[in-house]
């Protein structure tokens, strides 16, 4: 099986299932810094998520999350080309769609390696059970490098309660950092997303500009995730939450 993977979420997977001989191309972002596999991906050719580009190459499968755009799925499948979506994530833990240990036995079977994906669920799910029964009382704040946070429902949130924490914002969704209150309340711990790209740095309107956030940034108890970590919906979240386990264990 030849494979193509067109944007860096799909790739890694490919690069921890598939065989070295079997992937065609990688996407241009395989190697950036927010690129959990991107270690596996030196030396792998690359392509853009362009359908001439890809066709050229006779893939038997394309694996793809968001590279190419909406209808070129469509396009793959009426060329005769198989395609395999990465699909959406919303849970940390759990045994069916939306969860990472589904998603990570899907991308497997899909790609030919159920075994590796056995492997790999079953040691997700060992580091996450050692730290299922660690509790705590201290309360996280997710601070990304624009000036946001974020409540119940994203997978940042999932990540801070499967950490044994509380998250501090009590909003749904993403929100602005919440200044008037961090004025008058502060979290025990903050987790800052780090993406060290200048795409990422604050902009001259961001939240994270106000003295009152660079002050969340200075304090001693500030876990610093990996953008790598937490880009993309996979095994590798395991990284953040166990970052974030450690200090609220102590």
């Amino acid at each position: 099986m030849r494979i193509v993977s067109l944007d860096y979420c799909s790739d890694q997977y490919v690069l921890k299932f598939a065989d070295p001989d079997q992937i065609l191309a990688v996407s241009p972002d395989a190697e950036a810094s927010f690129s959990f596999m991107r270690d596996a991906a030196a030396g792998v050719p690359t392509v853009r998520p362009v359908a001439e580009d890809v066709l050229i190459l006779k893939p038997d499968l394309v694996v793809r999350s968001y590279g190419g755009g909406p209808n070129i799925s469509a396009f793959f499948e009426r060329a005769g080309i198989p395609v395999l979506q990465v699909g959406w994530v919303s849970s940390i833990d759990g045994e069916g769609p939306g969860s990472i240990p589904f998603l990570i036995q899907e991308m497997a079977d899909g790609l030919g390696q159920a075994k590796r994906g056995e492997v790999l669920v079953a040691e997700y799910g060992d580091r996450l059970g050692r730290l299922q029964a660690r509790k705590s009382e201290q309360s996280a704040l997710y601070l990304t490098p624009s000036g946001y946070t974020t409540g119940e429902g994203s997978l940042a949130h999932e990540m801070m309660l499967a950490a044994g924490l509380t998250n501090f914002q009590d909003q749904p969704g993403w929100q602005p950092l919440p200044l008037e209150r961090l004025a008058y309340e502060e979290p025990d711990l903050v987790a800052a997303a780090r993406f060290y790209e200048p795409a990422s740095y604050p902009n001259v309107w961001s939240a994270l500009r106000h003295p009152i956030a660079r002050a969340q940034l200075a304090q001693p108890d500030t876990v610093s995730i990996q953008g790598a970590w937490v880009s993309c919906g996979g095994w590798y979240m395991m990284n953040a939450v166990e970052a974030l386990a450690e200090p609220a264990g102590e």
